[in-house]
């Protein structure tokens, strides 16, 4: 059964906007994206929106509805109250361009800064072997479908933009994860993520993880064992010791490399 929803909507640019009210006729089983689309097509055929596959897999009709930080798509109507007005913001912590649609570049020049992938130079493409483990570990974090929820949510640059800087943010955390668990890097990227991509601001709230459509356990999986690692090696003095004396031939885990 159909109904008229009250829907109220940002609508501005970078110089400045209002919220501005509506009331769009909306279908049982519908999700906010429809109710912003049915707008946009009857009531407001300039409003600025972003999306693509809607089905909750391309992470760009990210918004804050009700102020919580969502994908427009995955969001049904079912979940609020017929006679409840809807508000649907743009996300808070990225500058917006026009209406509903942010400049996320911010996590763009962020991810170029993450030292890439780095297998060991005696193996070529095609040689590399793995545990299954090891697969599933990292496995994880590969679901990131980038919709930067979890970095808008981050109280660490939604509060304070001039954090921005030196914050890498949960996205990149769980990117840091996948590559410090992965058996065949060789690269040491814990000095980088404490001194310049700033992890030791991250209080552990979990509130990225309580935003994640693709419910990656950020905060437990990812972060918190990466603050250990990082911890374990800049102030653990056994850590310090066997640094010094381990050869710098010797691999990381000549297990997983001989594993068929």
């Amino acid at each position: 059964m159909g109904y008229d929803l009250k829907l109220r909507v940002w609508r501005g640019d970078e110089n400045g906007g209002r919220l501005v009210d509506f009331t769009v006729p909306v279908e049982e089983g519908e999700v906010v994206l429809d109710a912003i689309h049915r707008l946009q097509a009857t009531q407001a055929g300039d409003l600025a929106v972003r999306w693509n596959c809607k089905a909750g897999k391309c992470g760009s009709c990210s918004a804050e509805i009700n102020g919580k930080p969502r994908l427009m798509c995955m969001t049904r109507l079912s979940l609020f109250d017929p006679q409840e007005t809807i508000t649907v913001t743009p996300m808070r912590t990225f500058p917006v361009i026009r209406d509903l649609v942010t400049d996320v570049s911010f996590n763009y020049e962020k991810a170029k800064s993450v030292p890439p992938f780095t297998p060991p130079a005696d193996l070529a493409p095609g040689e590399y072997r793995m545990q299954q483990v090891d697969v599933e570990r990292s496995q994880e974090f590969r679901k990131c479908i980038e919709c930067f929820l979890c970095q808008d949510v981050c109280h660490v640059i939604r509060d304070h933009e001039e954090n921005k800087p030196r914050f890498a943010g949960p996205r990149f955390f769980i990117r840091y994860a996948e590559l410090d668990m992965h058996p065949l890097d060789t690269l040491d990227r814990k000095q980088q993520l404490r001194e310049e991509h700033g992890i030791g601001f991250c209080n552990i709230t979990k509130c990225c993880t309580e935003v994640c459509p693709e419910g990656i356990k950020i905060t437990d999986n990812a972060i918190i064992p990466m603050k250990e690692r990082v911890v374990d090696t800049h102030y653990d003095p056994v850590t310090r010791l066997f640094r010094k004396v381990r050869s710098p031939e010797q691999p990381r885990r000549p297990a997983a490399r001989d594993a068929g």
